[in-house]
């Protein structure tokens, strides 16, 4: 498939003495960006490096010289999109529940939910075959999103936001409620809560991380005030 792929300026071998035709950086997101189509598009082990070079008009030689294999390049995937579901950074001025809110993409477009179940429902239908598929996951999404999040409740403790804390635990505590709402089905798809519906769902489950259910002993305030 590489031979029909027409020579560009930076493949190593070709036009030797003329200037790439864009940064490393702007071709590893181009590049990722491509990978991530592809994996939708077809599946991760349907998709081959030479497709995506293809697809992304470069040698295989450019690909592996900026990504180690396939497995690595799925990593990048996982780590580009990981602030479909916990973005940071968030004004840390914001009054806690605002900022939770933004943090969990309580109103994020159809189009980047549809990317993010997409790669779940990949890992959920292909993981058994491909472990680096859970291990991308693990490595490159949950374990650093709940690492930021648990860096910002700390803060936010240290700051007297929130009462003390392990921040890590804490941020276990909130990942699973507001993700406990996944669904995998028996046929491998993916079901979240969309539109109004996972607005709700995450402001119920940070309305109750931050202020519990119970209804605190007359005269006294809340110590976890989300206008702190």
């Amino acid at each position: 498939m590489n031979s029909t792929v027409p020579a560009r300026m930076g493949d190593a071998g070709r036009c030797r003495g003329r200037p790439k035709t864009r940064p490393d950086a702007a071709q590893r997101r181009a590049i990722v960006e491509m990978a991530c189509q592809l994996f939708l598009e077809k599946g991760y082990g349907a998709t081959t490096t030479d497709e995506i070079a293809a697809a992304c008009k470069i040698s295989k030689q450019t690909l592996y010289r900026l990504f180690p294999g396939k497995p690595g390049l799925f990593k990048e995937v996982i780590a580009a999109t990981r602030a479909k579901w916990l973005n940071f950074p968030v004004d840390e001025t914001l009054p806690l529940d605002a900022a939770l809110e933004r943090m969990f993409q309580a109103s994020l477009d159809e189009e980047a939910d549809r990317v993010r179940l997409g790669l779940l429902h990949l890992v959920v239908a292909e993981g058994g075959h491909f472990p680096e598929l859970r291990e991308a996951v693990r490595l490159c999404g949950a374990e650093v999103s709940r690492a930021e999040l648990a860096g910002w409740l700390a803060r936010q403790s240290a700051r007297g936001r929130l009462k003390p804390c392990d921040p890590r635990r804490a941020a276990n505590i909130l990942m699973d409620m507001v993700y406990g709402a996944i669904i995998v089905k028996s046929t491998g798809e993916v079901e979240y809560p969309a539109g109004a519906e996972r607005v709700e769902h995450i402001h119920a489950c940070i309305q109750m991380f931050l202020h519990g259910l119970a209804v605190p002993p007359q005269g006294q305030v809340p110590v976890n005030s989300s206008s702190a």
